[in-house]
């Protein structure tokens, strides 16, 4: 029979002659060397063995800690005050989801060794933000806008939840080019690639390379790829193998980034087993948690929040999670909500939310162009026999009326090929509460509308007389289940109100500005208590960009709108369409 030397008796060996930093341990030493009746516990005992030879970090800064750590603290011992911050003077020990931490919670206290579960840390980099804003003056941001570029440099895994049409991505790239980064990547919806591009651009002359199918860049600074794809650069099984971690990226943005919410999918797995693996995350949504705080989840665990260093905890305190039987099978009921305030207030410092209301610095109508690429032979065919024809009869080409029928076609290819984005687009926006107009110049266009919002919405074309018009607007404005107004840009463009609306959708371009200028007015008029947001989706490589260019010029639209001949707006628009022919 061997003899086995008690755990507290290895444990008093070692400490007699431990010489390091550990400031528990050197306590434990004190009280062994001054009281000859101190013996370990069981729990101090294993302390000393398994970390005596351990060399403690030393930190010497204020952290700042989850409210919900805090409020258990102050319960568990008493305290009159709530902590908020941790002083770490040193970390003794780290464990996988506990510190160890020699320090205190208030200055007038004394150091002693705390063990703090990692969730109730927040994660901040804190560091000084100073921003020259003189190198953005030929668009400067806002002064909400700066703000968000705060939040954003300030933290490495960061929510910017912004309401549409508060300018998220003119402050994530501003945000992105001042933290340095020579790697950035952009996922997002396939429809907003081109429109990523060109605000880079706005900003910088940096390298750009688009994503497209199995096309893929190491070698440029700023790579955007849409969701769908994500699956082509990168494998879970495979990380040796990921064309996106071997990049080396220093920041990914991930936008539209509600898309993430249901964890079992796989876009979401595949970016999550590459983004915690990458310094900076920052997250753009308008809609954070589209229906459930289930859905919020992923998103928190992305950004590192320690809300969601638990998912079976974080069910049970906000989702009213509970387990049931289906069949032999236990599974988790995650669909309901509770805690809410409690789950706003522990997630309050990993994410930035401002609604238009309450933004002092907008405009009272905000102009918003996304840029699209339009791929379609249809198109490519009518466009090639209207060049063909153009050269082929000067005569005939030098009548305005003539070209605007010959481009007909063309143009309500544009519109109906628009259709299922400016349906995304409104959907995005009818999930934050808003109604929203859409506009068109073809009645099969605004049929596909109707049809897709069915008793959601009203609409207005040519064939509408005064009572049905009347009814139309009465029903949007007063009726909450009526949030969609489809209307034809001439038959609904003036002369009526639509200010229940706070956005409006040009799905298709007229040839006079003006048309453009009284249709944006039905909602930005005297009762519209609200900035309006106003949406010009474009398709850039179709000559949906030569007439924006001609929109977007203020000078030149307020000339034709107050000069004699109002028809000089789509005169222009032809003269520059065909000097491209």
């Amino acid at each position: 029979m061997t003899n086995t030397v008690p755990l507290e008796s290895k444990a008093i060996s070692i400490l007699e002659n431990y010489n390091g930093s550990n400031n528990y341990l050197l306590e434990l030493k004190f009280k062994l060397n001054h009281n000859k009746k101190f013996y370990p516990t069981r729990a101090q005992a294993e302390y000393i063995i398994n970390y005596n030879d351990i060399t403690p970090k030393v930190a010497r800064k204020w952290v700042d800690l989850d409210t919900y750590f805090s409020d258990k603290i102050a319960k568990d011992k008493g305290l009159i005050e709530t902590p908020t911050k941790l002083w770490v003077e040193k970390l003794l020990v780290e464990k996988d989801k506990s510190y160890h931490i020699w320090g205190k919670f208030f200055d007038n206290e004394e150091l002693g060794g705390i063990w703090v579960p990692k969730s109730a840390i927040i994660k901040s980099t804190n560091k000084p933000v100073d921003v020259d804003y003189s190198k953005y003056s030929n668009r400067p941001p806002l002064e909400h806008q700066k703000e968000a570029i705060t939040h954003l440099l300030s933290n490495n895994k960061f929510i910017l939840a912004d309401e549409m049409g508060l300018g998220k991505t003119t402050s994530t790239i501003i945000a992105a080019l001042e933290t340095g980064a020579k790697k950035i990547l952009i996922i997002c919806p396939a429809s907003l690639k081109v429109n990523w591009e060109r605000e880079i651009r706005n900003y910088s002359d940096r390298d750009i390379f688009i994503c497209e199918g199995k096309k893929y860049s190491k070698d440029h600074d700023f790579v955007i790829m849409n969701y769908d794809i994500v699956k082509n650069f990168h494998s879970i099984e495979k990380n040796a193998e990921s064309k996106i971690l071997d990049t080396n990226f220093d920041l990914v943005i991930i936008d539209e980034a509600h898309f993430l919410s249901n964890a079992q999918a796989l876009r979401t797995k595949l970016i999550n087993s590459f983004a915690k693996k990458i310094t900076r995350v920052w997250l753009l949504t308008g809609t954070p948690i589209t229906s459930r705080p289930i859905n919020y989840f992923n998103l928190l665990n992305l950004v590192e929040s320690p809300v969601a260093s638990n998912w079976v905890a974080y069910v049970i305190r906000y989702c009213q999670g509970y387990q049931f039987f289906a069949g032999k099978r236990k599974v988790w009921n995650t669909s309901g909500a509770s805690n809410l305030e409690e789950l706003k207030d522990r997630t309050s410092r990993q994410i930035l939310r401002r609604l238009k209301e309450s933004v002092l610095d907008l405009p009272e109508k905000i102009i918003t162009p996304t840029y699209l690429r339009l791929s379609s032979k249809n198109y490519e065919e009518l466009m090639g026999e209207y060049y063909d024809w153009y050269k082929k009869n000067p005569k005939e080409s030098s009548s305005l009326t003539v070209q605007f029928n010959k481009l007909m076609k063309v143009r309500q290819v544009i519109a109906q090929e628009k259709v299922e984005y400016s349906i995304e687009l409104a959907e995005a926006i009818l999930a934050q509460n808003k109604k929203v107009i859409i506009f068109t110049n073809f009645t099969s266009v605004l049929q596909s509308f109707v049809s897709h919002f069915d008793k959601k919405c009203v609409y207005i074309d040519g064939s509408c007389n005064q009572n049905k018009r009347q009814k139309a607007v009465d029903d949007f404005q007063n009726n909450e289940k009526i949030e969609v107004f489809v209307g034809n840009l001439i038959a609904a463009g003036a002369g009526i109100t639509l200010t229940a609306a706070e956005a409006v959708i040009m799905n298709d371009l007229s040839f006079v500005p003006a048309h453009h200028l009284q249709a944006e007015d039905r909602a930005h008029r005297y009762g519209q208590n609200f900035s309006v947001s106003v949406y010009y989706p474009i398709f850039e490589n179709t000559i949906e960009g030569a007439v924006y260019d001609i929109l977007l010029n203020k000078k030149y639209i307020f000339e034709t709108v107050m000069g004699d001949n109002i028809d000089m707006g789509a005169e222009k628009v032809m003269e520059v369409i065909n000097s491209k022919v």
